[in-house]
């Protein structure tokens, strides 16, 4: 699990950062990769990358402005031209699938894959065997979401040599108990899998914010996360210019990260304002509160290891 910066700046394009898009690499889980916004010219990016745009499976938009939604009827086009097939669901605020179908509508973009769009309410958006998504309303102009991406626990490790130990050889029965089957041997034994296996290997999770103030919600959609990305638009000391225009400072997005127990905060959404040697500044600013933190760039690659 790997998260890549594909844009990391506010409000419009600049030379050292693109607007939003974040893509949630998820190669080895499911082959797939998630897309968390795509601004402006998010495809210009992807050509600076190892992503194949077929491999996008499912794309997140946190809210409706320009910036964090106008890459997306060029994306999808462009995959459907680089030979994508499989199925795209976009998850969205209300009014993300009027912006999606008239686009592609008056500019006569025929796709050659199905395409699902959701409306989306708070709650969980999105479940299967592997993963969970929950979304929540920030604090914004407009309505905008923050996403809780919640993988799933693991079975543990199958203790093989013990098993053969107890007189049972490789084979289905050991498919069995990794699946959590108790088995029952020739010799009426039974083999319990709680006793052949290591402990479950937890889930790792994952907070991406939209633009927001410091809210409660962040918070909650943070709790004991593992990475938590969130904007940080103003520096400290800008509290009441946050406020006013909807946006966090650097120790409100540090504050999200302690009072939430994640383990490690990423700033991004930063303002052209600041230049490259001043983004350390932010960098230290926030973790006067909160050490763990770091700040994106585009291209900038974050691994999530395993528990």
């Amino acid at each position: 699990m790997d998260i890549l910066f594909l844009g990391t700046g506010a409000g419009v394009p600049a030379k050292l950062r693109n607007v939003t898009s974040i893509a949630l690499k998820l190669l080895e889980e499911r082959g797939a990769i998630w897309l968390f916004d795509a601004g402006e010219a998010t495809q210009h990016q992807i050509l600076h990358t190892s992503i194949k745009p077929r491999r996008i499976e499912k794309v997140f938009v946190t809210h409706l402005h320009g910036d964090h939604i106008y890459g997306i009827p060029g994306l999808l086009a462009s995959r459907s031209f680089q030979g994508g097939e499989s199925e795209v669901i976009v998850y969205g605020p209300k009014g993300i699938k009027e912006y999606i179908t008239i686009s592609l509508s008056v500019s006569q973009t025929y796709l050659k894959y199905p395409l699902k769009i959701i409306e989306i309410d708070e709650g969980i958006i999105f479940e299967d065997e592997q993963f969970r998504v929950e979304a929540r309303l920030l604090q914004h102009g407009i309505p905008s979401y923050g996403y809780r991406i919640v993988e799933k626990d693991k079975p543990g490790t199958l203790l093989a040599d013990k098993l053969v130990e107890a007189g049972v050889q490789p084979g289905p029965i050991f498919r069995k108990i990794k699946e959590g089957e108790s088995v029952t041997l020739e010799n009426g034994r039974v083999i319990i899998p709680e006793d052949y296996l290591g402990p479950d290997q937890k889930g790792r999770i994952v907070t991406i914010l939209g633009d927001t103030r410091y809210c409660d919600n962040a918070i909650s959609l943070a709790k004991d996360a593992d990475l938590l990305i969130h904007e940080a638009t103003f520096s400290k000391g800008e509290e009441q210019l946050a406020f006013d225009y909807f946006h966090s400072t650097t120790h409100q997005a540090a504050e999200v990260a302690r009072r939430s127990g994640s383990k490690q905060l990423c700033l991004t959404h930063i303002s052209s304002r600041y230049d490259r040697q001043e983004w350390r500044e932010l960098v230290m600013e926030a973790q006067e509160i909160f050490t763990n933190t770091d700040i994106a760039e585009d291209f900038k690659e974050i691994n999530i290891p395993s528990k």
